[in-house]
């Protein structure tokens, strides 16, 4: 086990100064270089400051004691913590099923507040038994939680080591373009974002897309595919630029309801009827996608659903199931509503 003086030879400073990062004193000036040395340290030895009290209350839960196991939860979200109807149904999946098996949620942060290694390290120092991860994040935080937290499950993470539970994303993109198809539509656009990754079209909602177009025997005219990187702003600004000139698609699958809502706002304030001009479909089945003008064809998720499965399959893992790693896929429907 890692001491303060091991991060503190390795990061080439005194241990005072390693207290002090640590704590996020201010009093004594340092460079930034010198804390991101600190914090690179702290990562790589996987040092926590109480490392006695962690042994002791593994050792408790380990014996079953129920007040010993703290589970928390990672939310993915875009700019606010609790902006995202679909991630907020997920979570209230999450809380239901912790609180019908007598646990609560320890604490919630989201993938922007972990990448400070202030708020990193203090959420993660103590023991804790069990996570419900939403968002993938970057390789040096993840390799930092799986050495800090015994049990986690993925909520359609990238993540191969880990159980995920989600829905088959590719799929979804199939039967929505599908729909679109039937309905005699060969000019279709794209809407998405990247996430963690590098191309848009690496995404398997944009493959299962692009992949049902080259079925049909349809192109897929790169002007027509839209990151908007998961903010509704940006979408509205760039469906708009894109009606400006005159040059823009017969119809849209957008990867979540949101995206497609924000796409009906940019229509609308250039003038194009949907779906007499422009057909969209959404994907999600948020509650408010129902209430949208026209109300929005889309595929429902079982979010809900999605929460619960989780928490069931991360307190089989605290419980003793040592398998490998699983997937579970949800099944997915559509829903027809006015914009198709």
């Amino acid at each position: 086990m890692s001491t303060i003086r091991d991060v503190a030879h390795l990061a080439k400073v005194s241990t005072a100064t390693v207290s002090r990062v640590l704590n996020n004193d201010t009093k004594y000036k340092m460079t930034d270089e010198t804390r991101e040395r600190v914090w690179q340290a702290v990562t790589q030895l996987n040092y926590t400051i109480s490392s006695k009290q962690k042994r002791q209350s593994s050792t408790k839960e380990q014996h079953g004691t129920k007040s010993h196991i703290k589970i928390g939860c990672v939310l993915s979200v875009t700019k606010n913590k609790y902006n995202d109807p679909y991630f907020m149904s997920i979570l209230t999946g999450v809380e239901e099923r912790l609180l019908s098996h007598g646990y609560s949620i320890s604490f919630i942060r989201t993938g922007p507040e972990l990448e400070d290694k202030q708020m990193l390290f203090n959420t993660f120092s103590e023991s804790i038994t069990g996570l419900i991860l939403m968002e993938t994040l970057n390789s040096e935080i993840y390799e930092y939680l799986r050495k800090q937290v015994p049990h986690i499950v993925g909520i359609d993470t990238d993540r191969s080591d880990i159980d995920n539970i989600g829905y088959d994303h590719y799929n979804v993109a199939t039967m929505a373009v599908s729909h679109l198809l039937e309905k005699g539509h060969t000019k279709i656009g794209f809407i998405g974002g990247r996430g963690l990754k590098r191309s848009i079209k690496e995404s398997s909602r944009y493959r299962g897309y692009y992949a049902t177009m080259h079925a049909a025997g349809l192109s897929v005219n790169p002007d027509w595919v839209i990151d908007c990187m998961w903010d509704e702003a940006v979408c509205i600004e760039k469906v708009s630029e894109l009606c400006k000139t005159n040059n823009y698609p017969t119809a849209f699958f957008a990867a979540s309801d949101l995206m497609a809502m924000a796409a009906l706002n940019g229509l609308y304030s250039n003038g194009i009827i949907v779906p007499n001009e422009v057909a969209i479909i959404g994907l999600s089945n948020i509650e408010v996608s129902k209430y949208s003008n026209p109300p929005l064809s889309t595929i429902d998720v079982p979010t809900k659903e999605i929460g619960m499965v989780a928490v069931d399959v991360l307190l089989e893992r605290i419980n003793g199931n040592d398998l490998l790693p699983k997937k579970v896929i949800l099944p997915t429907r559509l829903v027809l509503r006015n914009t198709t």
